[in-house]
């Protein structure tokens, strides 16, 4: 399964933007496969990786303290695609975002879970 994450881009605070991932492919070959919960999380220049937010395949969603309220995360099942709407946007936001896609494949009545990553994608914001 490969994500492939839209281009993040250089935004003024107090500006907006939107991030895409899409993921195609599947696990194994001749497997059914269900791509469970997805996420976003950031990594900014000499900090830890971070979630920022997670949406089940339901739709169940939940969001970093800090970002609450101000991005929205959504996902399209019937194109394995997941969106991250960034609203207000500040320069605390600057780092890189990665997608992630936690797939269950089942092969000969064998279920495996799969963790898979975006390229990572760099969003900046200018004060």
């Amino acid at each position: 399964v490969q994500l492939v994450e839209s281009r993040g881009g250089l935004v003024q605070a107090g500006g907006s933007l939107r991030l895409s991932c899409a993921a195609s492919g599947r696990p194994l070959i001749g497997s059914t496969f269900s791509i469970n919960a997805m996420g976003w999380y950031r990594q900014a220049p000499g900090q830890q990786r971070e979630l920022v937010a997670a949406i089940t395949s339901g739709g169940g969603t939940d969001y970093a303290a800090s970002v609450k309220g101000r991005f929205t995360i959504s996902r399209d099942n019937a194109k394995n695609t997941m969106f991250l709407q960034m609203n207000s946007l500040i320069p605390e936001d600057t780092a890189v975002y990665y997608c992630k896609a936690d797939v269950t494949a089942v092969q000969a009545g064998v279920s495996f879970t799969y963790h898979y990553w975006g390229q990572g994608t760099q969003v900046t914001v200018s004060s």
